[in-house]
């Protein structure tokens, strides 16, 4: 699903206020919380993920290995936190314009 700009522009303000949903520290990314991440979605549908490991390429290949495998589209992405959103095809909360 690719998301139009309008689009991207409303799932980041929705997503200002959110605190995060799951973070990630020294241990990476684990099986685990790649499962956590992916109930998350299904319920939020948008979530911030604080990704606290290494430096910035090694924060860039987590937040890269999420998307791959979750299936969802990065929305933002400011230091060491980012957005993700991946729609809930039997249940949608957020109306995207």
């Amino acid at each position: 699903m690719s998301l139009s700009n309008p689009q991207i522009r409303h799932l980041r303000s929705m997503a200002h206020s959110l605190k995060p949903v799951v973070m990630i520290g020294q241990h990476g990314l684990r099986d685990s919380v790649l499962e956590e991440i992916g109930i998350a979605l299904d319920f939020h549908e948008l979530i911030k993920i604080k990704v606290s490991a290494g430096d910035r390429d090694e924060r860039d290949e987590i937040i890269g290995n999420i998307i791959g495998e979750t299936g969802a589209e990065l929305i933002q992405r400011i230091g060491n936190m980012a957005v993700i959103f991946r729609r809930n095809p039997k249940k949608p909360k957020i109306v995207l314009p």
